[in-house]
């Protein structure tokens, strides 16, 4: 609740308050959400500040609240509620990283737009269409950020962009999106995420038309669960992926990183040329479950201009071993790759039989890691430095892994398990003993 509301009272005279009020008054306060919102999740005009804002950028950790102030910001403007809008937008855009993350949580997630809405006036989703309608006739269309292309041709009055940082093709999405954002008066955007620093991230925050705010998680701690709060803190309070995660903070390369920012930048590609070969490298976890390492999963190529070419960043967390074998196995399908590598050190043999379940025919290269994790990883980061890597849009939970990557052979203090398979796939199409590849059609 807001300091004005509480301070207004002494909680003895709100239960008083409270007690007195009728089931629909009740309803009305409980979806009140300048009663209930932290002045950071509130837009200038929230607070009578003069308001020439186009973008809204809201950085925040994980936790911090983002979620629901965009979707209480896309609610205003659907409905047309002052003093968030004027008037009820036309049309509005939802884009996230993929179709399933703007459905699982800007719309149906726990602080999405169908969970904000009371009875009467929440939208009708239709996820075949993508489409969600308001009882006014204001209509939202969701969009993906791995398909850039989808947002030529459409056009809108407001839009929200959650994750932003998370999105593949951030530049090429946040420019068609710019083009779109055409009607009514005021064309307005907010921008719902946790920060990583890229160069879209760096100048949204230097326009003098984007207005900028920020929450750390402790600042939503009253609806985020003790035990959830004190492990985190615990963790990484005092580490940069903390001042990341739980801050909201852009923290910048590490001194002592093999990688930097800055370079892969200025090596990342929007499409690869033609391609001679292909490996999907896996790392595996020896445990599955919340507390269990990450299973890297990577898919890198080999270019016909004898460069590579990391393509896709597949890991996943937490899940059985046959479940991060379905996705290493769909990773060599959906790339049509030449071969999948795996690191063998933890689980042996069973690693490949493990895939051989899903598909028995499938050509595995198992390794053996008889080096540290960063001498490993030394010849793969020359090969960076020496312009022979580029990155096919971006892959930002592996960047940070890479230029939080030190000589101690961790991450933000645990295995870089994306990092391992990265190393992998990279050694067998730049530095092992490949197969000579074999053309592929343009």
């Amino acid at each position: 609740m807001r300091d004005a509301f509480l301070g207004s009272a002494s909680r003895a005279a709100l239960d008083r308050l409270i007690a007195a009020l009728d089931r629909d008054e009740l309803v009305r306060l409980c979806h009140d959400w300048l009663v209930w919102a932290r002045d950071d999740q509130l837009p200038a005009e929230a607070g009578g500040e003069a308001a020439a804002w186009r973008t809204w950028l809201l950085l925040g950790g994980r936790g911090a609240g983002k979620t629901r102030a965009g979707a209480e910001w896309i609610r205003a403007q659907a409905l047309g509620r002052q003093p968030l809008a004027s008037e009820p937008a036309t049309r509005i855009a939802l884009v996230g990283e993929t179709l399933n993350d703007v459905r699982q949580v800007m719309i149906e997630g726990v602080s999405g737009l169908l969970a904000v809405h009371p009875d009467d006036e929440r939208p009708v989703f239709e996820p075949s269409k993508r489409l969600l309608t308001w009882p006014n006739g204001t209509l939202a269309q969701m969009y993906s950020a791995d398909e850039p292309e989808g947002l030529r041709g459409p056009q809108f009055s407001v839009a929200w962009c959650d994750e932003l940082a998370k999105w593949r093709h951030a530049e090429r999405t946040w420019d068609m999106l710019q083009f779109a954002l055409r009607l009514g008066a005021h064309p307005r955007q907010v921008v719902t995420t946790t920060p990583r620093p890229m160069p879209l991230l760096r100048r949204l925050l230097a326009d003098p038309s984007t207005l900028v705010s920020r929450a750390r998680t402790d600042d939503n701690a009253a609806n985020l669960a003790p035990s959830f709060l004190e492990a985190v803190r615990l963790r990484y309070a005092a580490s940069a992926l903390g001042r990341q995660e739980l801050d909201g903070e852009i923290v910048e390369d590490r001194e002592d990183a093999l990688w930097k920012r800055a370079d892969l930048e200025r090596m990342r590609v929007v499409t690869p040329p033609a391609l001679a070969r292909i490996v999907v490298a896996v790392d595996p976890p020896v445990t599955s479950g919340a507390a269990a390492d990450t299973c890297g999963i990577v898919v890198v190529a080999l270019g016909r201009d004898d460069r590579a070419y990391v393509l896709e960043d597949c890991s996943l967390k937490g899940h059985a071993p046959l479940v991060w074998a379905r996705r290493a196995v769909e990773a060599y399908h959906g790339h049509e790759a030449d071969r999948l590598v795996a690191e063998v050190n933890q689980g042996g043999e069973l690693v490949a039989a493990i895939i051989r379940q899903v598909d028995p025919d499938l050509p595995i290269a198992m390794v053996r890691a008889t080096r540290g994790k960063w001498l490993r990883a030394e010849p793969v980061a020359a090969l960076y430095a020496e312009g022979r890597v580029s990155h096919v849009g971006t892959h930002a939970a592996l960047e940070d892994q890479m230029c939080d990557f030190g000589p101690g052979g961790l991450t933000a203090g645990r295995s870089p398990d994306r990092l391992d398979a990265l190393v992998w796939a990279l050694t067998e199409l730049m530095l092992g003993r490949s197969p000579k590849p074999r053309i592929r059609p343009v």
